[in-house]
């Protein structure tokens, strides 16, 4: 009798604590289902998900205790004076949704929506989705305010936390691997490259923009029938489209890289020639490959590789200018400044190759300054003074065309005309300075 006396009493025990902890899921149901989260909700939230969470033991229970647990910073965040300064607000949400938190947020979410689609019972799968619909612009910004005080960690952290909470949007684990590159985590970059590889990811696509009529700015528009009812509507005027070029060898590139940096050259190899393979008219491709090359100081692969790319495309514009930014990032100006010539032959108009070339012949300007700095009054020197004013002075002419054109082609840039501004003074070309700078 005492023994299944002390049976009853633990099956009591059990069914008790069982009461308990689903009184205190539907006591955060209650709390949760709030639309203001004011007074003592939030303390009393808390203190639910403290105490429920040691106690839940069936599955169902063991999700929504989690999901209740990282849903905290939303709460925290509906809890806050939305009168205060903006500036306090974006330093509330930064301190109650770091990284971990969204990581969490993240996983739990998920965990709560493959829950309720394997019971088909959808408690919280619509509300879900409106949560990250809302808060993901939010957390998108906080991942762009770390990136801007160089947390790139914790940026590429927030970014993997929200491609985690949709992944459908593609590109914020592709922003994440590029945050982690710059916080030199290459693990991390590589194993996100690596998602974007395994997910065949290329980011092309197309930006719609438009003016916003009272603020005077541009905004963008998920797509072209949202932006023309704003349009329609006549909230918003002069429409443009964007067009996202493929990031596919970007992505490769930087694989490679990383494999070079970590000393794993063959691997390096062997990623972008399967690159080549699957994508053999991919251009980009081939500039990583050459690009990889050129890292590795195999020039003779390199120059096989240009020559047999320009047997193939010899007038393909925006192969020779790539090719002249890969020269010139490593160093070979003569060959880069080549094929920014041959770029502008067969496209006279080729905003970047003009640009490019003028600054690439500028680089000259810096040897002959320090040497003039260095000078002293004498007669030797001063002599020497205009010698090299005049190799300045006949560089800069030589220039000229090419801003003068690129100013032409894009009047609106500003890297431009500020170039171009400097030569003009250089030269003091006074009345052509003027106007410029009038129209600046």
């Amino acid at each position: 009798m005492k023994i299944k006396h002390i049976v009853l009493a633990s099956a009591i025990l059990v069914s008790a604590s069982g009461f308990a902890q689903k009184d205190e899921l539907k006591a955060l149901k209650k709390i949760y289902a709030k639309d203001e989260i004011k007074g003592n909700d939030l303390a009393e939230y808390k203190a639910l998900v403290t105490k429920v969470q040691p106690l839940a033991t069936e599955e169902g229970d063991k999700i929504y205790a989690s999901f209740y647990r990282a849903m905290t910073p939303v709460l925290e965040y509906l809890a806050l004076d939305q009168t205060m300064p903006p500036a306090q607000i974006q330093a509330a949400l930064l301190k109650m949704a770091n990284p971990k938190a969204i990581t969490d947020l993240a996983v739990s979410l998920n965990a709560t929506l493959d829950y309720e689609k394997k019971t088909g019972k959808k408690i919280y799968t619509d509300d879900i989705n409106e949560t990250i619909g809302a808060f993901k612009p939010q957390m998108v910004n906080l991942a762009v305010g770390l990136g801007n005080v160089k947390k790139f960690k914790e940026a590429a952290e927030v970014l993997y936390a929200i491609y985690q909470l949709d992944k459908k949007d593609q590109d914020k684990l592709f922003y994440a691997a590029s945050y982690a590159v710059n916080a030199q985590d290459y693990d991390k970059a590589l194993d996100y490259y690596s998602q974007l590889k395994a997910l065949n990811y290329t980011g092309e696509g197309t930006v719609y923009w438009a003016t916003n009529k009272a603020s005077k700015q541009e905004e963008t528009f998920p797509t072209k029938t949202d932006r023309d009812l704003f349009i329609k509507a006549g909230s918003h005027e002069k429409p443009r489209d964007e067009k996202l070029e493929s990031k596919r060898g970007e992505i490769y590139k930087n694989i490679a890289l990383i494999l070079v940096e970590q000393g794993k050259t063959n691997e390096a190899k062997s990623a972008v020639e399967e690159a080549r393979k699957a994508n053999p008219n991919d251009d980009s491709l081939l500039l990583t490959e050459l690009d990889l090359y050129l890292k590795i100081k195999d020039y003779d692969t390199y120059t096989k590789l240009v020559n047999e790319a320009l047997q193939k495309n010899p007038n393909n514009v925006d192969l020779l200018y790539n090719l002249g930014v890969i020269s010139s990032d490593a160093g070979k100006l003569d060959e880069a400044e080549k094929y920014y010539r041959r770029a502008l032959e067969v496209n006279p108009n080729y905003f970047n190759a003009n640009l490019n070339l003028a600054e690439l012949k500028l680089r000259a300007d810096e040897k002959w300054v320090n040497e003039m700095n260095k000078l002293g009054t004498s007669e030797k020197d001063n002599k020497r003074y205009e010698v090299l004013k005049g190799e300045r002075d006949k560089n800069f002419k030589a220039v000229l065309p090419y801003l003068e054109k690129a100013v032409e082609i894009e009047p609106t840039n500003e890297a431009a005309k500020k170039t171009l501004l400097s030569v003009y003074n250089a030269l003091e070309m006074t009345d052509k300075y003027k106007a410029l700078k009038a129209k600046m």
